[in-house]
């Protein structure tokens, strides 16, 4: 039967329902109420049905596209935060994904946070779980990655730039609010959710990426329906036209400069690690890489522990770097090197840094550095003029110390001297006048 051609209630105030949402800001509750002032009759429901029909306060939907890979042109990589239950708990965790947009073959790992240290280990993991990584890497515009720009305009950070550079990929950004660009490793995380961590618990995050692997060693070998076959299969394919691993890498490892506290430990990433403790006071160089925590003097490395991973601080003591029984006053009682220099200088200068340590709690070898590089920075005479004016007053701030000594080199060495010839010749009038 033909259908009947039936006339829209709204259909006769058209024009006056444009105004009204104009005027009324796109509330059609509103715009209800003065159509029925008016006169008009018709309910709330069909002029909500005139205007998204007449695309009124409604944009009409724009057909979603779809972009096609060859092996090996892009990866996409992205974090999202999950709830996980880690050590008796649940803990908001950075889930970090990689995927490749020809095979789909996906490599997902879960971390405490996410920086570009962990970035660099994520990467690592990922060419050596798939053997190769693309020649593209398509990223959000994170600050992990991005020093300026957003989308075409992106600049990397020189580091994470050069960390690419070694696998022999880069990093773009799409462009803001264009989420569909990266939709590959976008729609994956769903997944994890409601099926990798529901109803799984994990003693720590090696026991949850290790079951994160062997998750994704299942999903990657079923067989997709819009592929017509796995992922590990297509894999085989597209690996001829990935970026090779590089014959070597140098070791990912975060840098930290330290001094030992009083205590005989240095602390790194929230952690607590012991060293020897003859190393009270000292300036150290800490080593994170992804397995191992080492303390180096110099080029001698003189404490290595295993990189603790969670979320609680913990402390980390070995019985060898601890003083023998009967030795630890001594220990303790040992100066530092910038100790050492200070009291070995003129007066009031070693009472002066006695009352800083004394005061300066545990922190006080980096307060007694600080004053040390002081007493070698700037002259004699105003820093002990300085040091005897705080003695008096009791002052043993190093901050408002440091003030004090600039304000005596610049009241002593930056004043013009007074010429008492020059000022007479310069009154005198001139002959001519």
């Amino acid at each position: 039967m033909p259908q009947t051609p039936r006339a829209e209630k709204a259909e006769p105030h058209e024009s006056c329902i444009r105004d009204l949402h104009s005027q009324c800001k796109g509330n059609l509750v509103r715009v209800h109420e003065e159509l029925l002032k008016d006169g008009a009759q018709l309910s709330y429901q069909a002029l909500t049905g005139f205007c998204r029909r007449h695309s009124i306060g409604h944009e009409p939907k724009k057909p979603s596209g779809r972009y096609h890979f060859g092996p090996g042109e892009e990866m996409q990589h992205d974090t999202s935060p999950h709830l996980a239950d880690i050590g008796g708990g649940e803990r908001r965790v950075q889930t970090a994904s990689l995927v490749f947009c020809y095979s789909r073959v996906r490599f997902i790992q879960l971390y405490p946070t996410f920086n570009r240290f962990i970035c660099k280990l994520f990467f690592q993991d990922a060419a050596e779980y798939l053997q190769g990584l693309c020649g593209r890497c398509m990223i959000d515009n994170t600050n992990v990655v991005v020093l300026r720009g957003t989308g075409k305009d992106m600049v990397p950070v020189p580091e994470m730039e050069a960390f690419a550079d070694r696998y022999g990929f880069r990093f773009e950004a799409h462009e803001k609010g264009h989420a569909n660009r990266s939709a590959h490793v976008e729609r994956g995380f769903d997944h994890v959710e409601r099926n990798f961590l529901a109803g799984r618990k994990f003693t720590d995050f090696a026991h949850a990426n290790r079951e994160a692997i062997a998750w994704c060693d299942r999903v990657n070998s079923k067989t997709r329906r819009e592929l017509h076959a796995s992922s590990r299969e297509l894999l085989a394919t597209e690996q001829p036209s990935l970026k090779p691993l590089p014959a070597w890498v140098p070791e990912v490892y975060m840098l930290h400069h330290r001094v030992v506290d009083t205590e005989g430990y240095v602390h790194a990433s929230g952690h607590i690690y012991s060293v020897p403790f003859q190393l009270i006071g000292r300036q150290v160089e800490v080593r994170e890489s992804k397995a191992t925590v080492r303390v180096f003097v110099g080029p001698r490395m003189v404490a290595e522990h295993d990189r603790i991973f969670s979320f609680e601080r913990r402390r980390v003591t070995k019985e060898e770097h601890r003083p023998p029984k009967g030795v630890v006053g001594a220990a303790k009682l040992q100066p530092t090197p910038d100790e050492r220099e200070l009291l070995a200088s003129e007066p009031p200068l070693p009472d002066y840094a006695k009352a800083v340590k004394k005061l300066g709690s545990t922190r006080w070898p980096m307060a007694l550095r600080r004053l040390a590089q002081m007493h070698r920075d700037y002259p004699e005479k105003p820093f002990l003029d300085a040091i005897k004016s705080a003695s008096h007053y009791g002052l043993y701030d190093l901050d408002r110390l440091e003030r004090m000594v600039l304000r005596n080199i610049a009241t002593e060495y930056f004043v013009a001297p007074f010429d008492k010839k020059t000022r007479s010749n310069d009154s005198e009038p001139d002959d001519e006048g």
